[in-house]
């Protein structure tokens, strides 16, 4: 099994939260250029304000940021933002391509003052790296290491004041003395469907695409309160509305488009559905392992586990239980179908010597 930064290596679906290439060409043209200008995340874009006001009234650095949340909310977005806010050149970088320390004391020692080093997933940086790591977020200087064994020596390599932001998705697993280490950490929330109307407003105008009011919100309910999942379905239905239609998304042409591509009034795409479906019809709605239901599907498990699962959890659709998935009375509902009812009164999978 091949993993990339974004999980299990399956083919791209529509409804990824991870950008693709298409997405990284496109969102720089759509990215917001400052607070005002970016929609949604009130609390976290209130906090970040106040601090890069502070620090520039100061004159000095803005403190290490650190953002968390799921992929295709902002962080990336909210990176740039700040080296724009701080009038100061970025530099992008990943956790999965700093494996050794000298790859991250190359980094810092090149940085200029003031600069703003964005460290996308920085969770899956090297420990050794990740301790050099500490010393230079907190004192702005890093020892080298030059020679080895008894003759090694430690010289120490004076920074100028930088700005750290990092981002994650997996929060829990930044070490504490890590975590302690950023000034202002900001955690990223799914979008509310008014939200994502707001984002597909902007991003229409951007594109040159004309879209109603009615258009925009239904492809808002089935973006799973991702702009980045929003954007990309725009762009779909921009496609089907110029070859089957006029060029304007209304709402029956958004519909019309996103039923051709597979996804659903409530956002699931084929995938979600397979696994609902298999859950409700050959095990009764549960309780069943993973590694069954994922038989069943004809996918790997970490497909199902990583990629399906989640959403459908949130969407309250599916529960993780000690005995196996279980389906909830939603997905019986949202599918159309009837769970049977057991002697005792309770929904599920007959046990294995009956009720």
């Amino acid at each position: 099994m091949n993993w990339d930064d974004n999980g299990p290596d399956i083919d791209q679906r529509l409804v990824d939260s991870g950008p693709d290439g298409e997405d990284q060409a496109v969102e720089a043209a759509l990215r917001p250029k400052d607070l005002d200008e970016f929609v949604g995340q009130e609390k976290v874009r209130e906090q970040l304000d106040l601090v890069l006001k502070a620090a520039r009234a100061r004159g000095a650095t803005a403190d290490h940021v650190l953002l968390s949340g799921a992929p295709g909310l902002g962080k990336t977005t909210l990176s740039m933002i700040i080296a724009a806010e701080m009038n100061a050149p970025i530099r992008i970088t990943s956790g999965p391509a700093i494996q050794h320390a000298g790859d991250l004391a190359a980094i810092l020692s090149s940085l200029q003052e003031g600069e703003v080093l964005f460290l996308d997933e920085i969770h899956r940086m090297s420990r050794p790296a990740e301790e050099m790591l500490y010393m230079a977020m907190e004192d702005f200087r890093v020892d080298v290491i030059v020679g080895k064994g008894p003759g090694a020596t430690a010289i120490p390599l004076e920074l100028p004041p930088f700005t750290l932001v990092g981002a994650t998705t997996r929060a829990g697993l930044l070490p504490p003395p890590l975590r302690d280490r950023f000034g202002f950490t900001g955690h990223m929330e799914f979008y509310e469907p008014a939200e994502l109307e707001r984002v597909l407003h902007r991003s229409a105008r951007l594109l040159d695409v004309e879209i109603d009011t009615d258009g925009a919100a239904e492809i808002a309910g089935r973006s799973r309160g991702t702009p980045r999942i929003a954007n990309r379905l725009l762009r779909r239905v921009r496609d089907y509305a110029q070859v089957k239609a006029d060029g304007i998304i209304d709402r029956d042409i958004a519909a019309a488009a996103l039923k051709v591509y597979e996804v659903d009034a409530r956002g699931l795409d084929r995938l979600d559905r397979a696994v609902l479906k298999a859950l409700l019809k050959l095990f009764g709605g549960g309780p069943v392992g993973l590694s069954t239901l994922a038989v069943a599907v004809g996918e790997e498990r970490e497909t199902v586990e990583e990629v399906a699962e989640p959403f459908l959890v949130r969407e309250g659709l599916l529960a993780r239980t000690p005995r196996g998935r279980v389906a909830t009375p939603a997905a019986w509902a949202h599918l159309g179908l009837v769970p049977p009812q057991q002697g005792n009164g309770r929904i599920g999978q007959q046990g294995l010597f009956g009720t």
